[in-house]
């Protein structure tokens, strides 16, 4: 298997400005992320990977029990950070991690538009958002030592973060 810190170097080769270990207990997960989703996101109930039907807080919390390692990616304001995810997933996976999973951020890009009563047509790239899930990426950010911002106004840089569970 490789490292994971090899497994970091290769996110940052694929466009991360960082990438590192975390536990899973320093994610948190939340129920008002998703009303969130629901009530601000245009892209809510757009998609497969969206609310609502990506996981629920409580089951993305019961998942991140059965993991003692993750890589938290912070993709910057620039590069695709889901896809950066699933292409360290995949990695992880072929090195030998079963278990690895990846979540990106933000709604699904990869069909022009999502038949959400449908078979996903991207299943082996298609991962829920890390806020999707439930996950309060703000929180888990900053207790991980990475810096975010809320934006402000539309001319704002966004910050973009992605997570692999790995063990």
């Amino acid at each position: 298997m490789k490292s994971l810190e090899v497994l970091c170097k290769l996110a940052r080769k694929l466009g991360a400005v960082e990438a590192k270990v975390i536990s899973p207990q320093t994610v948190v997960t939340a129920p008002w992320v998703r009303w969130k989703c629901q009530y601000g996101c245009s892209g809510y109930d757009g998609s497969l990977t969206c609310p609502p039907h990506s996981p629920a807080p409580e089951e993305t919390a019961e998942v991140l029990r059965e993991y003692k390692k993750a890589i938290l990616i912070h993709a910057g304001d620039h590069g695709d950070v889901s896809e950066i995810a699933v292409k360290v997933e995949k990695e992880a996976f072929l090195s030998g991690y079963y278990k690895a999973f990846g979540l990106g951020s933000g709604p699904c890009r990869l069909c022009p538009s999502c038949d959400v009563a449908a078979d996903c047509r991207k299943p082996e790239k298609a991962r829920p958002s890390m806020e999707a899930a439930g996950i309060d990426v703000f929180r888990t950010i900053r207790n991980n030592q990475f810096k975010i911002e809320v934006l402000k106004s539309p001319g704002c840089k966004g910050n973009y973060f992605g997570l692999v569970l790995i063990t």
